[in-house]
């Protein structure tokens, strides 16, 4: 179980840790299951499946990213580089 690396890192923000850029599949499982907000709606649910798919090969990085960003837009945590 190698980790994949995102095409574009997303930028997202957490509680105490603030701005971050998740880089990895590893890393937005890191998030998903310890930083993220206690709004965990489906975009959640199926973000966290797409990236363990990713790890084990099922799928490739690029689908994992994306689902991790709706999360990210559903918790109200992504940040959108074109709005700054």
């Amino acid at each position: 179980m190698n980790d994949k690396r995102f095409p574009i890192p997303v930028m997202i923000t957490v509680g105490a840790a603030g701005q971050r850029a998740v880089s990895t599949v590893w890393e937005a499982i890191e998030c998903l299951r310890t930083y993220w907000p206690t709004k965990k709606g489906p975009s959640y649910r199926r973000a966290l499946q797409a990236c363990l798919d990713a790890l084990d090969g099922w799928k490739p990085a690029h689908k994992a990213r994306h689902a991790f960003i709706s999360a990210a837009r559903e918790a109200g945590v992504f940040l959108d580089p074109h709005l700054h």
